[in-house]
């Protein structure tokens, strides 16, 4: 029973350790605010670690920007509760914003005599289209996730509805997924139907030819 309890002890501190390592590199190595920090979040605990998978991880992205605050720390403080409990939540804030801080303190009394120097600002430039390709990246990595789920042609529907409402209309994020979520609940007997058009069916990923002669659900 002691060898059992003392080797639960090191998985657990060991799983302390990863938690802070992973939200601390998240924290330090991140460039260009909270929504640059989500690829670095999905490389530790969706990458290196398996904690979740990424349609688990896409759900947390959206829940958590619909919420107020920085998206680094609602993602750090949800993934350690759901990894290491209440002690992993506290790691995992600690990972995220201590050392970030301390190095903010540190560098921004350096850069501050620097501050009109050409290298300075050019820095802060060129990591620019960085992060722009990976937010890209993975913007196409949770469009697959939900084609899986919804067929392309939903998906793509999805996409143009939402992105007319948020660039052109300028709708805040939160009343898009507010309308998500409700969607969700009433509109899946809608799909259910739209999937039944025999014309429409190849078009989703329920385009299954029958089994031993049987006809096709559509046509019942």
């Amino acid at each position: 029973m002691r060898v059992r309890k003392r080797g639960a002890s090191i998985n657990k501190l060991r799983l302390y350790r990863d938690i802070f390592f992973a939200f601390t590199r998240c924290g330090l190595l991140c460039w260009g605010g909270g929504p640059a920090s989500i690829p670095f979040v999905r490389r530790e605990a969706v990458a290196r670690f398996a904690w979740m998978d990424d349609e688990t991880f896409a759900e947390i992205v959206a829940v958590g920007n619909a919420l107020p605050g920085p998206i680094n720390t609602k993602m750090a403080g949800y993934i350690g509760y759901k990894v290491g409990g209440v002690m992993g939540l506290a790691i995992a804030m600690v990972g995220m914003v201590i050392p970030t801080a301390i190095f903010m303190i540190v560098l921004l009394t350096t850069l501050t005599h620097f501050a009109e120097h050409p290298s300075a600002a050019g820095m802060g430039r060129a990591m620019l289209p960085v992060v722009g390709v990976m937010m890209a990246v993975m913007a196409w990595q949770f469009i697959t996730i939900a084609a899986k789920g919804l067929g392309w042609l939903v998906t793509a529907a999805h996409s143009a509805i939402i992105f007319a409402l948020f660039w052109f209309l300028n709708i805040h994020p939160a009343i898009i997924l507010a309308g998500l979520f409700a969607w969700a609940f009433i509109g899946e007997g809608l799909i259910a139907k739209f999937r039944r058009i025999p014309f429409l069916r190849k078009l989703t990923k329920n385009d299954k030819p029958p089994k031993n002669g049987e006809p096709p659900k559509g046509d019942l």
